[in-house]
């Protein structure tokens, strides 16, 4: 069974809404893009290496729109590693409508989402999730994925989508690598999936944070 692995970018007040431009999601947002000033190379290095070992793409409809319309123009550009590994795996589209599936290799999941999430995983070693933040609302709330990787951005924007907004529950998750600060401030987190729901104490008791 492969796993599926979740690329979020986020500001610190955890706004996920159309970080790389204004055309992603610009219904009553004004801060489309804001990603762009703070990207650099150690960020950079970080999402090229988080996306090595893909070998297949699961997008909400709105990203694979987008991503539809721009990485098959990219190979041979600035991006072109990462064009040429997203135009070369398979592209499984969560969406209720009628997207258009030219991009190649592009399938579109039925409607039972959850099966569908699970069929893949056992086609596939290592599934990434990009954006799609309707869809990876869905997969925390149903516990539809194993690693989970925010950058975190250093601005507040007060205003726009955000990335647990209605789809968390209850969740342990571990800490998978150090965290790294970016010279901008970025800092790039990896949490794994882990057993059980948060457990509760009390600060004052004279045991807390012991291990049984």
């Amino acid at each position: 069974m492969g796993i599926v692995q979740i690329e979020l970018f986020t500001t610190l007040d955890l706004v996920g809404q159309a970080p790389g431009g204004p055309e992603e999601d610009p219904v009553g947002f004004p801060f489309g893009g804001w990603q762009a000033p703070l990207l650099e190379e150690v960020a950079g290095a970080q999402v090229a290496a988080a996306y090595q070992d893909t070998d297949a793409l699961l997008l909400g409809r709105r990203t694979y729109d987008v991503f539809a319309a721009y990485w098959p123009h990219q190979e041979g550009g600035h991006d072109d590693d990462i064009a040429t590994l997203f135009n070369r795996v398979p592209k499984y589209v969560a969406s209720r409508g009628t997207p258009d599936l030219s991009w190649a290799g592009s399938t579109q999941l039925g409607p039972d989402l959850a099966g569908g999430v699970r069929e893949i995983r056992e086609r596939h070693e290592h599934v990434s999730v990009v954006g799609s933040l309707d869809l990876v609302q869905t997969l925390l709330r149903e516990k539809l994925f194993d690693r989970l990787d925010l950058w975190v951005h250093p601005i507040l924007l007060g205003v726009g989508k955000k990335v647990f907004d209605g789809g968390a529950v209850p969740t342990n998750l571990t800490l998978l690598e150090p965290p790294a600060a970016g010279p901008t401030g970025t800092v790039y987190l990896r949490y794994g999936l882990a057993d059980g729901t948060p457990a509760t104490g009390d600060m004052g008791a004279p045991d807390r944070g012991a291990t049984a």
